[in-house]
């Protein structure tokens, strides 16, 4: 009888223990506006992309982008000679007539780097 007991107490401490509802979310945190640091070059408000289609176009805008972001620290010289050497590759697929893959490769180098 007592090892009964013993086990029903066990048992009624265990269920006790276990709770059926979820703990509540955390509350979401406000957080603070973020800020440029100071001596961060912003894009100028004159900046306009190149005009233009196909492959010309994609290569042009690009690399206005690029000259843009290493003009204003936003990639390093390493990085932008990186992407220049891929940009080099697509404009001798664009000037071979191969417009697609030119456009292609633009679109899988600025995936690669992180560009939208």
């Amino acid at each position: 009888m007592r090892r009964l007991c013993l086990i029903a107490v066990s048992l009624l401490a265990l269920t006790a223990c276990q709770s059926t509802s979820e703990a509540p979310a955390p509350a979401p945190q406000a957080t603070a506006p973020k800020q440029e640091p100071r001596g961060v070059t912003i894009t100028p408000a004159g900046f306009r992309l190149p005009e233009g289609g196909g492959c010309q176009g994609d290569i042009a805008r690009f690399r206005a982008i690029q000259a843009n972001d290493l003009e204003t620290g936003h990639v390093t010289r390493m990085v932008y000679d990186q992407i220049e050497a891929e940009m080099k590759r697509a404009d001798s697929m664009c000037a071979a007539g191969q417009s697609g893959p030119a456009s292609a490769h633009v679109r899988a180098t600025k995936s690669r780097f992180g560009y939208p």
